[in-house]
């Protein structure tokens, strides 16, 4: 890649001393006697500024900087993240780069982002990061937070290039943000209703957080219905219009064109089963009654584990480990077969199951015999709405000896 990128920068070098097409050699002759001449350049303070047209006929060689730092950004936009870790301790113009989220930018323009998965499993203290094949990975930074924030349930979505967690430090709520480009973990901004047990979905650059558990006056647990929207970007929250039902353990996705917040409990603990869509354009949630009246639901069932591939709505049903996908028009849900992992274990608690690309990923349990149950088990399919069921494929996942638990607390997919 050094060569390449040295090759490409003498080219460019070379090119940039020809002379414009339709600049006169008048205009580029006295500049090449002044910079062969021996005569020092002095200039004279009397002499008038030039105009923006004399301006625009200035030499090409002065935008050769330009011109490499945009042919660096395009280059290293084509590379892996995972290759961006190993540069930067070579190249300090290249950390500078990095940090600036020039490359990243560049990626999402030109729609060379790629998916990774982050997820914290049981027993460990810092986030895993894999690629989408889950034969590269790189351990995260530990969160700088309190002990009670560290073994406390926590909560997680992407923004960007941020990853977003969200739990209870001894005092209060707390947002943790990591940071791609820095590889550094950064708290707050804080919520504006600092909630937990919430619904999210992303949308790009930005994430949307619905409903949860707020804490009133003196500590007291509320079910909310305000809604909130993080802009990566900015940094910075912004209220949306509030929800028609109170809910907590709802599960949220973006969905064509519309946020979609789904399931979770009412205030005295019974589920729900209906599901609301937030319209940005119009600041208005829709509600759709009976999204869920289908599924089986448990007293110490997990929020419903959903994902979106190619703008299908697909659910994990985990009394059954079935695989189900909605059908908008019939607001109805049709079996696509069983999952092969053992979601219905602890009803749905410890298993990711989430959209990568065109497929769907379940992490969790290997249902082989129980001799094997510390294993953890990475399927994948491109699912379809008109197959009754599904070809799910193994991921060998290669780690170098680190050990994962097969119990997922926290995941999600960032495009980076």
């Amino acid at each position: 890649m050094e060569s390449s990128l040295l090759t490409c920068k003498k080219k460019i070098s070379k090119k940039c001393h020809v002379p414009r097409i339709g600049t006169s050699l008048s205009h580029f002759e006295p500049k090449k006697r002044l910079i062969v001449g021996t005569k020092p350049n002095i200039p004279d303070l009397n002499l008038e500024l030039p105009s923006d047209s004399e301006e625009e006929e200035k030499d090409a060689s002065d935008d050769v900087p330009k011109l490499l730092n945009e042919l660096e950004v395009e280059i290293f936009a084509r590379v892996s993240c995972f290759e961006y870790w190993k540069l930067q301790f070579l190249n300090k113009q290249f950390s500078q780069l990095l940090k600036s989220g020039e490359i990243f930018k560049v990626k999402r323009e030109r729609e060379l982002v790629k998916p990774y998965v982050l997820m914290l499993t049981s027993g460990n203290s810092r986030w895993t990061m894999v690629d989408k094949s889950f034969k590269n990975f790189r351990r995260l930074p530990e969160v700088p937070s309190d002990i009670c924030f560290l073994y406390c349930d926590k909560e997680t979505i992407s923004a960007g290039t941020q990853l977003i967690v969200v739990g209870k430090e001894v005092e209060s709520i707390v947002v943790w943000r990591y940071e791609l480009e820095l590889h550094k973990w950064t708290k707050g901004p804080s919520m504006i209703t600092p909630r937990v047990m919430y619904g999210s979905a992303s949308h790009g650059t930005d994430a949307f957080f619905a409903g949860g558990i707020k804490f009133v006056e003196k500590g007291i647990p509320k079910v909310c219905t305000e809604a909130e929207k993080y802009n990566a970007n900015t940094k910075t929250w912004t209220m949306i219009c509030e929800m028609h039902k109170r809910r907590k353990f709802c599960s949220g996705c973006f969905l064509r064109g519309k946020i979609y917040v789904i399931g979770g409990r009412y205030e005295n603990g019974k589920n729900l089963t209906c599901g609301e869509s937030y319209d940005e354009v119009k600041n208005s949630w829709t509600l759709i009654p009976n999204m869920l009246k289908d599924i089986t639901f448990k007293s110490s069932q997990s929020p419903p584990l959903i994902a979106v591939v190619n703008d299908n709505l697909y659910l994990l049903e985990t009394s059954s480990n079935e695989l189900r996908v909605y059908d908008v028009n019939e607001n109805a849900w049709k079996r696509q077969g069983v999952v092969p992992v053992k979601a219905n274990e602890a009803s749905g608690w410890g298993v990711a199951f989430k959209s990568i690309g065109d497929r769907l990923l379940v992490i969790g349990a290997s249902p082989l015999p129980r001799s094997f149950i510390k294993r953890m088990a990475v399927y994948t399919c491109r699912p379809s709405p008109y197959v009754e069921e599904q070809v799910w494929e193994e991921t060998e996942n290669c780690y170098d000896g680190v050990e994962l638990s097969n119990f997922i607390h926290n995941c999600c997919v960032m495009f980076a």
